[in-house]
């Protein structure tokens, strides 16, 4: 099978829609649809013409200079694949092009896929001054 990551328009109505029915294929009830999807930077893995994989990236609110990854999800019949990885790298690269000094991110620590990628993508921990999300959530940085 031969993925392809391309940067997605949500402005799009059709992006729009595909970036929600992801968001609710992958992540159910357990987390909700980022608000104003349309204003962040948005990847799509695709399988032919098919998005089978998503990420979101936002300029942080919380770090100076820094992108916030909103969101990653991949459908279970194409996770293994490493598109979470490559879905990142896809964002780092447009994240540094786009002057930004690290990328930033959460993720509960009982999300261990989410955890192993950071790491394998070279995140590190960090406590921030003011925690943004969840009590006990793993927080994440990548300088670019």
């Amino acid at each position: 099978m031969t993925y392809r990551i391309r940067e997605v328009d949500p402005e799009d109505d059709d992006i729009a829609d595909h970036i929600r029915e992801l968001h609710l294929l992958t992540f159910a009830d357990s987390a909700k649809i980022p608000d104003g999807i349309d204003s962040m930077a948005w990847w799509f893995a695709y399988l032919d013409k098919t998005p089978v994989a998503f990420a979101g990236l936002q300029r942080s609110t919380h770090e100076i200079n820094a992108g916030y990854f909103n969101r990653v999800g991949v459908l279970h019949a194409h996770r293994g694949q490493n598109l979470g990885k490559r879905l990142m790298r896809a964002l780092e690269a447009y994240a540094f092009r786009e002057g930004y000094d690290k990328i930033i991110s959460d993720c509960s620590p009982d999300n261990f896929p989410s955890a192993n990628n950071f790491i394998a993508s070279g995140y590190f921990m960090f406590q921030p001054k003011w925690p943004w999300s969840f009590d006990n959530q793993l927080y994440w940085v990548k300088v670019l």
